[in-house]
């Protein structure tokens, strides 16, 4: 498909503009109304009607592949700033929760791939990721932080279940009291209660839970194979209930679609045992944009232009700010409106508590394999 973004990148849209955004295509269960060519291909591809008419047929069914990738480390570090974490063990690229706006699609260019349909349908898992692991935390230099678990994309995608990654790597850190985060909107996180709940009375455990709304139907247009919002509540109580500490994600904000549930989401969060909550601005980086777009004018064409002039003006009259801080909370007035309101309703519920530090004395490097690298910490 092309690869150039069909709204004029800067200003405001009006329903008109927004329409000729939509496209033709639509799978069942996925997020992402098409395939678009990545930024960093140099040939593009456009479906077109070469007189048969098979253009309007249904799209037949979309397969999920799955990939090995020979990773050679598998701690990522970041120096951002405006993120409460600086490492991340991410086990799979791609993510079949579908979710349309989610911050990583654009990753899947790297490989080659589009971040519309391929990123939820291609999936690349790690599998010599747990002795990487292993080899990192065993080096002398290595100084223990929390590593965030999957917080590119969802440690807990469907794909868990059948390989068992982000388990392994659960049992790897308990081993050796290594504190973790996680952040996730899949219910499978309950089946590794009985290594999270250690960990968290230990304080070297914490988790998320990301709800994006409480309408099942906005949840299924939006994030089509992620769990159902009920079910992400009753996954908060389940890990409260097992004393760990929770915290509900609010992310993505997204003016005039989901914002008026800021409320009742932060009610419902404090109902079901969240300490604390935070949220995010939704971000179009890269191809994310028109991707969102085409999304918008297929399931929300009377209210389309509405939400990308509002995204704008908190934008500084783009689809994306980039810069520090920004980026995640946008500015100007109605910004600052969503700021206020979630802050007091965090206040009001008790969810405005700082989160918990976790411990990094207690860890206990593996043994390297001559027995020479183990460290009394």
């Amino acid at each position: 498909m092309r690869q150039t973004q069909k709204l004029s990148r800067r200003g405001r849209v009006n329903l008109i503009d927004v329409a000729g955004a939509s496209e033709r295509f639509e799978h069942r269960g996925r997020g992402a109304i098409s395939n678009q060519t990545g930024r960093f291909e140099r040939e593009t591809h456009a479906a077109f009607d070469d007189g048969w008419g098979t253009i309007d047929d249904a799209a037949a069914r979309l397969e999920t592949t799955l990939t090995r990738e020979v990773a050679k480390t598998i701690i990522t570090y970041n120096r951002s700033p405006d993120i409460s974490f600086d490492r991340t063990i991410n086990p799979y690229r791609g993510c079949e929760h579908g979710c349309v706006y989610c911050f990583a699609r654009p990753t899947h260019a790297f490989h080659g791939l589009s971040a519309g349909l391929d990123f939820e349908s291609k999936i690349f898992f790690k599998p010599g990721g747990p002795d990487l692991l292993r080899r990192e935390l065993s080096r002398p230099s290595y100084v223990p932080k929390p590593i965030a678990l999957g917080m590119n994309t969802d440690a807990y995608q469907p794909v868990e279940r059948q390989l068992k990654l982000t388990r392994t790597f659960l049992e790897i850190l308990s081993e050796h009291n290594h504190p973790v985060t996680l952040l996730t909107k899949s219910a499978l996180i309950q089946r590794d209660i009985d290594i999270i709940a250690p960990m968290a009375a230990k304080g070297i455990a914490r988790v998320g839970v990301s709800i994006t709304t409480l309408d099942p139907r906005l949840s299924r247009q939006m994030e089509p194979r992620a769990a159902a919002p009920y079910r992400r509540l009753q996954t908060v109580r389940a890990l409260a209930d097992a004393g760990i500490e929770v915290i509900v994600m609010t992310a993505p904000i997204i003016p005039s679609l989901n914002e008026h549930e800021i409320e009742p989401l932060l009610e419902a969060a404090a109902d079901n045992g969240a300490k604390s909550a935070g949220y995010v601005m939704l971000r179009l980086p890269f191809e994310l944009k028109d991707i969102f777009h085409e999304w918008l004018a297929q399931h929300y064409p009377d209210r389309a232009a509405r939400i990308i002039n509002l995204l704008r003006a908190m934008r500084g009259g783009q689809d994306y700010d980039s810069n520090w801080f920004e980026r995640g909370r946008g500015q100007g007035p109605h910004a600052r409106l969503i700021a206020q309101r979630f802050q007091k309703a965090a206040r009001r519920l008790h969810l405005d508590t700082p989160r918990s530090r976790l411990r990094t004395d207690l860890f206990c490097p593996p043994e390297g394999p001559n027995g020479q690298l183990k460290l009394d910490v």
